[in-house]
């Protein structure tokens, strides 16, 4: 009897990994065994770096708050805690966002908090 192989299969499965190695240099984008290594490390990258950005945006937003909270005579931790101690819950996003866009009204939440 003869080998029964699902080619229809393998082949498509490996059409899809040569789409997503579309755009990359040389022998990564032609050839099935560099290219595999290559989508699969690039897969790696794209998920470590959706954690990443998470964390990077909320470093970002603490850098903002503390630079406008210093403007008006307050260290960041020191505000975070007049803020939580309030009970006014706004995320640092937000605050973020009034500190660069809308300063006024970042002074009013600063001095709702001393």
């Amino acid at each position: 009897m003869p080998r029964s192989v699902n080619a229809v299969a393998a082949r498509a499965r490996r059409k899809k990994t040569m789409k997503l190695a579309k755009g990359y240099f040389g022998r990564r984008k032609n050839v099935w065994t560099v290219a595999k290594n290559a989508v699969e490390k690039g897969l790696v990258y794209a998920y470590e770096g959706r954690k990443q950005k998470k964390r990077n945006f909320r470093a970002l937003w603490i850098q903002r708050i503390n630079a406008g909270a210093r403007e008006h005579g307050m260290s960041y931790s020191q505000f975070m805690g007049k803020l939580n101690a309030k009970g006014l819950e706004l995320n640092r996003k937000v605050l973020a966002d009034l500190a660069m866009n809308h300063p006024e009204a970042f002074k009013a939440v600063v001095d709702a908090v001393k």
